[in-house]
């Protein structure tokens, strides 16, 4: 690595913010970062994740002594550019749930028995093709929404990519749209990616999209580069054209980048929701979806699982007992168990196990058992029941975990941390907190270069 270029970057583009890191490969150290933050909203124009990016960076202190970047970011976002790779109407996130309704068409569609459930031929249809099972999140249900609501727009589309890959896109200097790169994991993420190889289903993207195979074909997807291919170099006029670019890798799989993570082992993130990432050697269908199989960044898998309620259980039941952060912990361990009391832990539904009208509950509750101790214990262990229960979704399928490192604000609870180990039935470690999904991406960044030398 060149003297004058010693660091590699690493960018989280993600729902909320872009976080830029600068790394030290030497050292294993971040040298310095920047953050910026996004619009709030589902629905988002493209162009404010790259004012964010400018942002982050310039408080990250530039790219001067940059030799290489990569991007990681928010999944399954839908960015429709057209021939002049204008951005065509503001992009749907993730979390946009207006296409419900169409991930249920796409998958009735799939069976000859017209139903949506788990159950269902067009369930296992998908798992089978993609490793997913159509839910609103995915890309492929943006844009069946996207033919049936807004069929001008469709007209338009020259190429389609996700968060990641525009704002490499964009770091590259807008080239031709040929040059639009991804990898395996934001890839998979779509719902029109081949669950074994990384290739596109261009018979599901012209199904989604109510197109003939042959005008689908005809729509720029961004190239699935290996884990650590070069797709490209960054802007010349920016004075970026020496800087190295990877291909980057959605959030999860970079934050698995991030804390190292190996086969055996599961990343558990407790934030607002909860997400469960385990890397296995070969992948997975499961048709139920509460599994979901996606690829990792580094040539492997990452089946995933995804609760809607984590952190804000804690939070919920703190509110309940009028506890702050460390008497909840202290109570909750004041005493051996919940003593039968048990809480359903469901305030806003919840994803897996799918059950999007659920709410939340006390159960078994006795004159013993009705105090600020037992009900925080149960707060605790309800959460980790939940989380237990997404761990055994991915062991039913052959998933070995033996190991769970824990990320997010929820670790922070004391009464998590003690016990976490024995509700989740693994060897549990702690990661130091940090930016993992940039990290990440800067570790892939790093080896992208070390691989050219």
């Amino acid at each position: 690595m060149s003297t004058l270029r010693p660091y590699v970057a690493g960018v989280d583009t993600s729902t909320q913010s872009c976080k830029v890191v600068i790394y030290d490969p030497a050292t294993s150290t971040i040298v310095r970062q920047g953050k910026a933050s996004h619009p709030d909203g589902t629905e988002v124009d493209p162009e404010k994740w790259w004012d964010a990016f400018e942002e982050a960076l310039e408080r990250a202190g530039g790219l001067d002594d940059v030799a290489a970047l990569s991007v990681g970011g928010q999944q399954h976002g839908m960015v429709c550019l057209d021939k002049d790779g204008n951005v065509i109407r503001p992009a749907l996130l993730w979390n946009d749930t207006r296409s419900a309704g169409a991930a249920r068409d796409l998958i009735r569609e799939r069976g000859t028995d017209d139903r949506d459930d788990a159950s269902s031929e067009g369930a296992s249809w998908w798992a089978e093709a993609t490793g997913s099972v159509p839910v609103a999140s995915l890309t492929v249900t943006k844009l069946r929404w996207l033919a049936d609501n807004e069929p001008e727009n469709v007209a338009k589309i020259a190429a389609i990519c996700l968060p990641h890959d525009y704002l490499t896109w964009r770091i590259m200097g807008k080239p031709a749209l040929d040059q639009l790169a991804t990898d395996r994991s934001d890839a998979s993420g779509t719902g029109y990616m081949a669950r074994e190889t990384p290739t596109y289903r261009r018979d599901i993207l012209a199904s989604a999209l109510r197109i003939d195979e042959a005008t689908a074909a005809s729509i720029i997807l961004p190239t699935i580069a290996g884990p650590w291919d070069v797709v490209g170099h960054g802007d010349p006029e920016r004075g970026w054209g020496d800087i190295v670019l990877g291909p980057g890798a959605g959030d999860n799989a970079a934050s698995a980048l991030g804390v190292d993570l190996e086969p055996g082992s599961a990343l558990l993130s407790l934030g607002t929701s909860g997400v469960v990432a385990a890397v296995s050697a070969t992948s997975v269908a499961d048709p139920s979806g509460l599994v979901t199989g996606f690829s990792d960044a580094s040539g492997n898998w990452l089946p995933l699982a995804c609760t809607l309620n984590a952190s804000r259980i804690i939070d919920a039941m703190m509110k309940v007992t009028g506890l702050n952060y460390k008497e909840f912990d202290e109570y909750a361990l004041s005493v051996p168990d919940a003593g039968g009391l048990e809480l359903i832990p469901y305030f806003e539904g919840e994803r897996t196990p799918n059950l999007p009208d659920a709410t939340a509950e006390l159960r078994g509750m006795t004159l013993a058992n009705s105090d600020r101790a037992h009900v925080a214990r149960a707060t605790v262990e309800g959460l980790l029941n939940l989380m237990r229960y997404a761990l055994d979704a991915m062991r039913a399928l052959g998933v070995p975990l033996n190991k769970v490192l824990i990320v997010g604000g929820g670790v922070k609870s004391t009464a998590v941390q003690a016990l976490a180990a024995d509700m989740l039935d693994a060897v549990v470690e702690l990661p130091e907190p940090g930016e993992y999904v940039a990290l990440g991406a800067a570790k892939q960044a790093a080896k992208v270069l070390a691989s050219r030398a």
